[in-house]
């Protein structure tokens, strides 16, 4: 519903007649499915070949299939980028910026991540009217796959010095008598753990729901008491 709503302006551009018009939405109301940031990419290079197949008055099912394949590779890049790697990120900076006692800490979350995803939108439909057919061009050279895998490392490293840090400000550990060893080769194991689980192919994604997970546990049952 929300594509063929996004296309109805398109209807009023080419002036089509209403026969046309209801096979034109009714094409476009077909099932679709993307992640909503890359919806808009998508929606350009419809309009682009909509526009062209108008001038050359032809009906072809490229149009469908080129929305078809997008959607499915641009789903996959959406997610591992905003939905598992940004998103999640930022989620911990402003987290621990809370603690530190930062109250617009959630105004600093959309300042930063408002931007990057209205950005792809605006420079996605864009690129993707521009180019046509070929405006996954654009989102491939973003390399958003290999720009995930990175923040993710990011994410890794701060969780673990932010467990260092609670541990040695709030003295929540039962042996931080003896912090100055144990904390560091205990931290230094969590690391080396997890590029482990990494290297035998455990997404980061995992590994950080999973350090909150044990977070979560181990303040229920008083362990950090």
């Amino acid at each position: 519903m929300g594509f063929g709503m996004a296309v109805i302006p398109l209807i009023k551009e080419l002036r089509l007649e209403k026969s046309k018009s209801e096979k034109f939405l009714t094409t476009h109301l077909q099932m679709f499915n993307t992640q909503p940031y890359f919806s808009a990419p998508i929606i350009g290079s419809v309009a682009r070949l909509e526009e062209e197949n108008n001038v050359k008055e032809e009906e072809t099912n490229e149009v469908s299939s080129i929305k078809q394949s997008l959607m499915a590779s641009y789903a996959a890049i959406g997610d591992i980028f905003f939905w598992g790697a940004l998103r999640p990120f930022l989620s911990i900076v402003s987290v621990i910026l809370i603690y530190m006692g930062l109250v617009l800490a959630p105004v600093v979350f959309l300042l930063i991540y408002t931007p990057v995803h209205f950005w792809v939108r605006l420079k996605g439909f864009i690129e993707g009217y521009r180019r046509g057919k070929r405006g996954f061009e654009f989102i491939r050279s973003l390399n958003l796959p290999a720009k995930a895998v990175k923040i993710r490392w990011v994410s890794l490293i701060v969780l673990t010095a932010l467990i260092i840090w609670l541990s040695r400000a709030g003295g929540y550990w039962p042996f931080i008598e003896i912090y100055g060893v144990v904390v560091k080769l205990t931290a230094l194991a969590t690391v080396m753990f997890c590029l482990l689980l990494i290297k035998k192919g455990f997404s980061q994604i995992y590994i950080i729901y999973g350090a909150v997970v044990i977070f979560i546990i181990a303040s229920w049952t008083g362990f950090f008491n």
